[in-house]
């Protein structure tokens, strides 16, 4: 390249700020008296706003995929008249890469308004099937869990040594959630008690029980002790009361700071990271967990301090409950290292658990609200490409990342 193509490094910089300040006021960022941006009203709206780039992003690299792929897919989800919800009977099954069922995976979590991450790290995905019908219910997938989640490691106990050494026997529920017509009947509970189950902590056990550290290199005797997740904003219908014959399955723990990156869509945060390696930063290729939230955050926090803005742009306000699933009745205690001995005990089958839940949500839902009849298929199609009105979010939750 001739000097007289090289963008002169105070020019870059100032293109950078102002797409960074049009971006985020398009968000409906306003700037207080004192000429600061802060975030808008915090309501579900705004909540979908922030994501709608990141969606729309995802939506248009999916695009080729989706045109391929749907009409052999669709087979698989259900309309109202497929259901029968006394012979709904729900089956697990852990979906391998390159396959089938991972290309429906990939097209449910289309669905989901709130872009769903590919995970990182270690990474189990779940189909959750109706065998009265051959119909996916719902998805569920766990990853590792943030190195950093204050909330979480404080209902622990945990310190700085210890998370470090015990993170590896806990998961976070990424995407979690029910598609319709079964998010009508209370089926995001159902998918949410199944992740309690012997056969996820069979899948884990077979899958990652002599899996090495990311950086110790070291082989760990990794336990599936314990799940946590976060509420989509706010409060959670489908997690907060979550029990079955008396058990708590996912239990409130606090809240997250409101800090994180899902605002920055994915060009957006791609124009960081090339300026931070423009100026020779670590910060854009140091990490230690792939592409992982925390490392996000950082590269963000980077790049806004050396362009001379405001860092709490990296705040987008939006606060979540956090929970947590102890899939061992002792995980806490085992958690803090204060045991070794695991109780799985009471653990129920798939089975044992999705009858329960059918019995408690699903058949009374679907006897007092007969709604979920009026669904199509061809619905679902045009919640994914974002031309129906008939958006229904009931019994879906994922998160973006960070804290």
């Amino acid at each position: 390249m001739s000097k007289g193509n090289v963008i002169p490094l105070a020019s870059r910089e100032a293109r950078l700020k102002h797409l960074i300040r049009h971006h985020l006021q398009e968000l409906g960022f306003q700037r207080d008296a004192e000429g600061r941006l802060q975030p808008p009203s915090l309501d579900k709206d705004a909540y979908r706003r922030f994501h709608r780039g990141q969606r729309e992003e995802k939506l248009v690299a999916n695009k080729a995929w989706l045109g391929k792929h749907q009409s052999s897919l669709l087979r698989w989800f259900a309309s109202g008249s497929d259901i029968k919800p006394h012979l709904i009977r729900p089956e697990l099954e852990l979906v391998d890469g390159r396959t089938w069922q991972s290309d429906l995976f990939r097209m449910a979590s289309l669905y989901w308004q709130v872009p769903v991450s590919d995970g990182y790290g270690r990474r189990m995905r779940f189909l959750v099937w109706d065998r009265g019908n051959d119909k996916l219910i719902g998805i569920f997938a766990l990853g590792d869990a943030v190195f950093n989640q204050a909330a979480r490691d404080a209902a622990i106990g945990w310190d700085h040594h210890r998370r470090s050494e015990a993170l590896v026997n806990l998961m976070d529920a990424y995407v979690l959630g029910a598609l319709p017509p079964y998010s009508h009947l209370l089926g995001g509970k159902l998918v949410a008690s199944l992740i309690r189950s012997r056969k996820v902590v069979n899948a884990f056990e077979e899958r990652y029980g002599g899996s090495r550290g990311l950086i110790s290199k070291k082989k760990k005797s990794a336990r599936l002790l314990a799940v946590t997740t976060t509420s989509a904003l706010g409060r959670s219908s489908t997690y907060n009361r979550l029990q079955l014959n008396g058990r708590k399955i996912f239990e409130p723990i606090g809240f997250t700071s409101g800090w994180g990156h899902f605002h920055f869509s994915g060009s957006i945060f791609d124009e960081l990271r090339s300026y931070l390696e423009h100026v020779k930063d670590d910060y854009a290729t140091n990490f230690e967990f792939g592409s992982g939230p925390n490392w996000r955050i950082r590269v963000i926090r980077r790049a806004l301090e050396r362009l001379g803005m405001d860092t709490k742009l990296a705040k987008h306000g939006f606060v979540r409950e956090v929970f947590l699933c102890k899939i061992a009745s002792n995980a806490d205690v085992l958690l803090r290292g204060e045991g070794r001995r695991v109780l799985y005990g009471g653990l129920p089958t798939v089975r044992e658990a999705s009858r329960a839940a059918l019995e408690r949500w699903v058949i009374p839902r679907s006897e007092r609200d007969l709604r979920y009849r009026d669904w199509l298929v061809t619905d679902l199609l045009a919640s994914i490409h974002g031309n129906s009105t008939r958006l229904d979010l009931a019994g879906v939750q994922a998160h973006g990342l960070g804290n």
